[in-house]
């Protein structure tokens, strides 16, 4: 009986649960359960206390209260007998701003890079929200409307009124949103076909995943952007040379698919053998065996995992700049090299910018994703 009800209570939806006994107890149980219910995780807490009370008020005072917000030179961020000690210099940022995001995008051409911002934000809204109605017509807004729509806004239609506008000009944000979603999108179907073909009884074809794996994860993401960069223009014509923009978004799909591989291999890896058998004995051909019941199984298991992948390529579009690419952290790197903004925190504060800005993005990705391995462990539990 004892058995019985303890199935039937794992069975019930956490909201028919009976709340556990820190739940019951309210605030003071949590705080005992989760911060003091050791002598370690006390020893931690008052540690970690004793830090935020010692550390967070300076850089309240800093990035807060004695900062500069307005002002259109170094003048406003410099010391002064009212502020002997200046904090952040904001107004830099203010000043900036449109820099930072556009870089050097025309300045009349501007709304086609904030339509192109609604735009995505449109696309991932729609596949994220998971409750969205007709995400089937979602996915085909996202994959194939939106790229089209995203060249045609950025680099120009000349038959519909747009002017072209060369991706050297591109920078700052636009330039780090449009690598990342590329790398992104892009590093996923490669992944799991890789992934597929390292598993694959082929001998060539496995032979070929397996080459283009270890060599991809075997070299830093500078050397693969050099190479996109420098050496493919040597190996075909001039006039069939690509832009500087599309080799490193080439390159860093390309590295990105590999990392993705691995995941999406221990995925595939991690699902019991009778998961196979029982897609075979239904009848299921190999592709409809690894779309239908396979591959979701795998991408469940694994999805911390490709989160954590994503996450590490969005900081990594930092080093496009390496081969004269002017992403964000780029741009803030320019404008504070500006004599008229030579103070002693303008690069503090450019920099704290730039980490916001990482920070906001990463740490939206990491909830979103925790969500959703919350929302289909719930699912798997009923």
């Amino acid at each position: 009986m004892a058995a019985t009800a303890e199935r039937n209570y794992l069975r019930t939806a956490p909201a028919e649960r009976l709340p556990s006994p820190a739940e019951r107890a309210g605030m003071f149980g949590w705080l005992r359960e989760n911060l003091f219910s050791s002598r370690g995780d006390i020893a931690l807490t008052l540690i970690c206390i004793l830090f935020i009370v010692w550390a967070v008020p300076p850089l309240l005072r800093f990035f807060l209260l004695d900062a500069a917000w307005s002002g259109n030179d170094r003048e406003a961020c410099l010391a002064s007998p009212q502020l002997p000690e200046p904090g952040a210099c904001w107004a830099f940022v203010r000043v900036w701003f449109s820099y930072f995001v556009y870089g050097f995008y025309p300045l009349f051409e501007r709304w086609r890079v904030d339509l192109f911002f609604v735009a995505l934000a449109v696309g991932i809204g729609w596949l994220a929200w998971l409750s969205a109605p007709r995400r089937d017509l979602g996915a085909v807004y996202f994959f194939i409307v939106l790229p089209a729509l995203s060249c045609a806004l950025l680099s120009g239609a000349p038959r519909l009124g747009l002017i072209d506008i060369p991706t050297a000009l591109w920078g700052g944000v636009l330039v780090t949103i449009v690598v990342a979603t590329v790398g992104i999108v892009a590093s996923l179907p490669l992944g799991i076909l890789l992934a597929l073909a390292r598993r694959s009884e082929l001998p060539v074809v496995k032979f070929i995943a397996v080459t283009f794996i270890e060599f991809v994860r075997g070299v830093p993401l500078i050397t693969v952007l050099f190479m996109a960069s420098v050496m493919l223009p040597l190996f075909v014509p001039e006039r069939l040379s690509p832009d500087k923009l599309l080799r490193a978004l080439i390159g860093v799909a390309l590295f990105a698919s590999a990392y993705m591989a691995e995941v999406v291999r221990g995925g595939l890896a991690a699902i019991p053998r009778g998961q196979y058998e029982a897609a075979q004995a239904l009848g299921l051909p190999y592709w409809r065996m690894m779309a239908l019941v396979i591959l979701p199984q795998a991408l469940r298991v694994t999805l911390p995992n490709i989160v954590n992948t994503f996450i590490g390529l969005f900081k990594d579009t930092t080093l496009v700049f390496i081969v004269g690419i002017f992403d964000f952290l780029r741009t803030i790197e320019a404008a504070r090299a500006d004599p008229r903004w030579a103070t002693p925190v303008t690069s503090v504060t450019g920099y704290a910018f730039a980490a916001l800005f990482y920070f906001i993005c990463c740490y939206g990705m990491s909830r979103y994703a925790r969500n959703v391995e919350t929302r289909l462990a719930r699912a798997h539990r009923r």
